[in-house]
């Protein structure tokens, strides 16, 4: 797959542009202020998610890329181009959640009627064997399994071999294996240059699969980087010792101690100034097995939202039971 440059050929003269520029982007429906000025900027070939809680943006902000609808104030280029000129040129596919498939046809019939809509498509076999499902091309696509159907609409969405792949919530629904394997197709296919924009509920999902994380909350952008960078926002970090009885020893008092857990024999301790907790436990308490850790993605997301019910929503994703 080669890069879309600004007049939409490839050349080693071309000048490449963003693959998204969002400016200063507001989008209301009627007193509802549901995205409240948003600046981004995706280069071309980057892996990014997009998280939040429920009713963040994320949606809205994806639906205008998609030019779904349009901002009430800002702009927003794909490749230099308004969105929706950028999807009749085929540099823009998404895969959604539901939806789009026959069930009666077979996956190949399926991605056959589908490139017969494009003037132009990627061949069905190279789409079939990128998405992983070249084994099942015989199969009905009611027999399919979740992610067997996702990764087919993954295949059609790679037909007009778009620059820029959104992805919204891809893997609700499946199994862990089933998850595992989208992820792999997806990864094969955006080392090869591809821009990939996901949102998901999932956050090791992120965690593991974005090169870059944007956290937006509120209709606004509050992080903005690697996972290791967005994780280092939620201050402190988590002392663990093995500590008999159950006994605290007066924890909660140390200066900067945000948090004490008892968990039988195990205290974890979630603290700012983590070598203040090391130094008490290991000289005034009977405490051993001790090790200390950074907080994860979950952390940095109730650091950074500070919205309980919505951080909720995705520690139970995280176990497998999106709501």
């Amino acid at each position: 797959m080669t890069q879309t440059s600004l007049s939409g050929t490839a050349g080693s003269d071309a000048r490449l542009v963003p693959a998204v520029q969002i400016s200063g982007v507001t989008k209301d429906f009627g007193e509802v202020h549901a995205v409240r000025g948003i600046d981004l900027t995706l280069e071309q070939g980057e892996i990014v998610a997009f998280l939040g809680p429920n009713g963040a943006g994320k949606t809205t902000t994806i639906d205008m890329l998609l030019g779904l609808s349009h901002p009430t104030t800002g702009s927003i280029e794909v490749l230099g181009l308004q969105p929706r000129q950028a999807i009749s040129r085929g540099l823009v596919s998404a895969v959604m959640q539901t939806g789009g498939l026959l069930k009666d046809l077979t996956v190949r019939e399926t991605v056959t009627y589908t490139a017969s809509l494009f003037a132009h498509t990627a061949p069905v076999d190279d789409v079939l064997r990128t998405a992983g499902i070249e084994s099942i091309a015989d199969r009905k696509v009611a027999k399919c399994s979740g992610g067997e159907q996702q990764r087919l609409r993954f295949a059609m969405a790679l037909l007009p071999d778009p620059a820029l792949l959104l992805l919204d919530e891809p893997t609700t629904g499946m199994d862990v294996e089933g998850r595992r394997a989208f992820w792999s197709a997806i990864r094969a296919d955006a080392e090869q240059g591809r821009t990939v924009l996901f949102a998901t509920h999932y956050l090791e999902e992120a965690d593991q699969y974005a090169d870059r994380i944007v956290l937006i909350s509120h209709g606004r952008i509050v992080a903005d980087g690697t996972g290791s960078q967005v994780k280092a926002l939620a201050a402190g970090r988590t002392v663990r010792a093995t500590l008999p009885d159950a006994e605290t020893y007066g924890l909660a008092e140390l200066p900067g101690v945000d948090s004490v857990d008892v968990r039988g024999e195990a205290v974890y301790v979630h603290a700012k100034d983590t070598d203040t907790v090391a130094r008490h436990l290991l000289t005034q308490t009977p405490a051993h097995d001790l090790e200390i850790t950074a907080r994860g993605l979950e952390d940095a997301f109730l650091s950074l939202t500070g919205d309980q019910d919505d951080a909720a929503t995705y520690t139970d994703s995280i176990e497998g039971t999106p709501r």
